[in-house]
């Protein structure tokens, strides 16, 4: 039993699980979008374009992502979903990485010759970029997407750690390992098996993420 509270060790680290994979899959969708439409933008149009989308991604990474979301944590009533704020705050900055990723593919993709021949016999940009732009850039979303994942909920985990993120009495694996820290002495079990727990599960989607960055670019694996 937690000290103090009387709460079971394996509800923690179970129902802990639901908000810490919630707010990092559904973080990661977001990101994913975000920077998915942007890099095929960008990479398929150019000029102007792509120069914003570059300027906009160059200000997202230089933004302090901890200062960010502490910040709008204060903003923000208590009373707001904090599972929400925390997808929406590491999803929205999230997604430089793979924008800039699918756009120097797409600029490669675009000046292929069937991608040519097909502009010069009329087809729509916009049918272009759906049926033999995204088509190729999809493997490389995946695996992108599986290897940033634990990122995010080690991003949510770090924020309610430092009190952040979730608030109580929702149970999260960050909040967890926090709580647990001040009665390391009286139980340590509180704060290894969230920890572990965390480790696993990111450890876990890296190997899924190599998996598949192998499996869908053999080039890859035999470099």
């Amino acid at each position: 039993m937690e000290p103090g509270t009387g709460r079971d060790l394996f509800s923690l680290v179970v129902h802990g699980a639901r908000v810490s994979l919630l707010v990092g899959i559904a973080s990661t969708l977001l990101a994913t979008v975000i920077g998915v439409v942007l890099g095929i933008v960008a990479g398929a149009v150019g000029g102007f374009v792509e120069k914003l989308v570059e300027v906009a991604t160059d200000v997202t990474l230089g933004f302090p992502f901890l200062i960010f979301a502490i910040a709008l944590s204060a903003l923000f009533p208590l009373e707001a979903p904090r599972a929400l704020l925390l997808t929406l705050v590491i999803g929205v900055s999230g997604w430089p990485g793979i924008a800039r990723v699918v756009a120097a593919e797409t600029r490669v993709i675009v000046r292929q010759p069937y991608v040519v021949a097909s502009r010069v016999m009329g087809a729509r940009l916009a049918h272009v970029l759906r049926h033999q732009v995204l088509p190729n850039v999809a493997s490389t979303v995946i695996v992108y997407s599986c290897i940033s994942l634990p990122g995010r909920i080690s991003a949510e985990a770090t924020l309610s750690f430092l009190g952040v993120g979730v608030l109580p009495p929702t149970p999260s694996w960050g909040r967890s390992i926090g709580d647990a820290i001040s009665g390391l002495l009286v139980d340590p079990a509180f704060l290894l098996f969230p920890a572990a727990a965390l480790f696993l599960v990111t450890f876990s989607f890296n190997v899924l993420g190599d998996t598949l960055r192998d499996a869908l670019d053999p080039r890859g694996a035999q470099r």
